[in-house]
């Protein structure tokens, strides 16, 4: 199970929400909702923002916990994933600069 995974599991719990709520706020179905808690699916950019409106926490914090997982499942198995993530801070650094 992934960590974002958990902590929509997590947040659900203990706001006490049901998983047809979150499913009708995310537009979806029961099913969906209960593949996201298990990490065998995974959520779009929207429905994230959707969640922390719904649980009503930090969107930055929650949306950078769902990209890093992406970003993991995408260079997990590279030789060179870590100097990958090392040149794209600096890109992404230099592209903030540049604004």
């Amino acid at each position: 199970m992934s960590q974002f995974s958990e902590h929509i599991r997590n947040l659900r719990e203990e706001r006490k929400i049901r998983q047809r709520e979150v499913a009708a706020c995310l537009k979806a179905d029961t099913a969906f909702v209960s593949k996201l808690e298990k990490g065998e699916r995974q959520a779009r950019r929207e429905q994230v923002l959707l969640l922390a409106e719904l649980f009503n926490v930090d969107k930055e914090e929650l949306l950078s916990l769902w990209l890093s997982e992406k970003v993991y499942d995408l260079v997990k198995d590279e030789e060179v994933a870590l100097k990958s993530l090392k040149t794209a801070v600096k890109k992404i650094d230099n592209n903030k600069k540049s604004r």
